[in-house]
Formats: C-alpha cells, sequence, structure tokens
C-alpha cells in the first residue's frame, strides 16, 4: 500500500450524502405531511381555470408556448457564451473585444427581429 485514495472517493460520498438527503426528506413527508385528499387536490392544476375536457390524442396547444419556449432557450445560450469570454476578457484584447461585439449585435439582431414580428407579445 502507498498510502494513496481513490480519488473518486469523495464524489461517492458527496453523492451517497445527497441521496441520503433525499430519502430522509421524502420519508419524513410521507410521515409527517397531512393525507387530506379530496376531488380539487387530485385534479390538475391549470393556473385556477377549470380544467377543459381534451381529445384523446390530447388536444392541439397553440404554436406559441412552443416558440416562447424556443426563444427562452436560444436567448439563455447566447447569454451563457458571455461567461467564458467574461472570464479571459484580458487575455483576449482587442480581438476578443470585436469578436464579442459582433455576437452581442448578433443577438441584437435576432431580438429586434422576433420583436417586431410579435413573437414576445402574448395573445
Amino acid at each position: 500500500m502507498t498510502g494513496t485514495s481513490n480519488p473518486y472517493i469523495p464524489i461517492l460520498v458527496i453523492g451517497a450524502i445527497g441521496l441520503g438527503f433525499a430519502i430522509f426528506s421524502v420519508g419524513i413527508s410521507l410521515i409527517t405531511g397531512p393525507a387530506r385528499y379530496n376531488r380539487a387536490k387530485l385534479d390538475a392544476y391549470e393556473c385556477g381555470i377549470e380544467p377543459s375536457p381534451q381529445a384523446a390524442e390530447g388536444g392541439r396547444f397553440p404554436v406559441k408556448y412552443f416558440l416562447t419556449a424556443m426563444l427562452f432557450i436560444i436567448f439563455d445560450i447566447e447569454i451563457v457564451f458571455l461567461y467564458p469570454w467574461a472570464v479571459t476578457f484580458d487575455q483576449l484584447g482587442l480581438f476578443g473585444l470585436v469578436e464579442m461585439g459582433i455576437f452581442i449585435a448578433t443577438v441584437f439582431v435576432a431580438y429586434t427581429y422576433v420583436w417586431r414580428r410579435g413573437g414576445l407579445e402574448w395573445d
């Protein structure tokens, strides 16, 4: 034995602690939580609106939901690209500044396009 330990042991210990906490939390909530279920609590929650019966195949959702989700993902991912740039800003110099200016201009063009087309208005 050389006295060195496996480097994955801390990761496994933290994972076991997390799993134990999750199991403990669910178990305690089942034991101590109230179990007063009624028809209103068992119904699907739709923002206070009475649930409407849908077709067997699930019915059609308005495309606006999907457009909003895609716009959020696109702009969120574009903002995530700003973090590595901010970390290495000093090392990149003028090249990094110009590239980020082009990137932000592209994001701004996409944002104004979506805005002008009415993609941010909720009807």
